[in-house]
């Protein structure tokens, strides 16, 4: 991210991007306007940046990260879980290092992953992924979600995961920031 010569902060973004809707999630939620540009990392590869907890840290209201330590240390446990565990190996340069077993690689990955959220986030989860409030752990969870329906991932194998997912998409900044409504969306996959 950087500053506009408005002062807005910048969010290079790609549409169908885990990484930015995760910050576009976290922008919204803490009623943070600011101008994206789009990079189409399909293209042009792209910079992927960590700055969630950079959010965190700056404008902590409201807070993705609980002030109980044991919740905080979960939130962080399921973000990683979601973040280094799941998500990169559907990257677009690993998929396509994979050729034509991408879907079957994609499922595979997700389903270990998920096999392994599930039984987690029952022991964590309340409304949402840890307790009643939103997290980071949230804002990693959905677009993970969206990226097994896109390799059609048997969701009904995990109830809490699908539980969680929903009630989270009924929440605005996780509406707002859905790669459906981005300006660099393809209009083919615009909602």
């Amino acid at each position: 991210m950087a500053s506009s010569p408005s002062g807005k902060p910048v969010l290079y973004s790609y549409f169908r991007s885990s990484c930015s809707w995760r910050v576009r999630i976290a922008l919204a939620l803490k009623g943070i306007t600011y101008d994206q540009v789009p990079v189409n990392l399909l293209k042009d590869g792209g910079q992927q940046l960590a700055i969630i907890e950079y959010l965190e840290e700056t404008r902590p209201n409201p807070r993705l990260l609980p002030q109980d330590q044991k919740k905080r240390a979960q939130v962080r446990m399921i973000s990683d879980h979601i973040v280094s565990g799941i998500q990169p190996l559907q990257n677009l340069a690993v998929l396509q290092r994979v050729g034509e077993k991408k879907l079957e690689w994609a499922q595979h990955y997700i389903t270990n992953g998920f096999q392994a959220l599930e039984r987690i986030l029952k022991n964590t989860a309340g409304r949402y992924c840890v307790g009643d409030e939103v997290s980071m752990a949230d804002l990693c969870l959905v677009p993970q979600v969206y990226n097994a329906e896109r390799y059609k991932v048997d969701l009904a194998l995990y109830p809490t995961i699908t539980r969680i997912n929903k009630t989270l998409l009924e929440l605005e900044a996780f509406q707002v920031s859905h790669p459906t409504k981005q300006p660099d969306t393809p209009a083919e996959l615009r909602a």
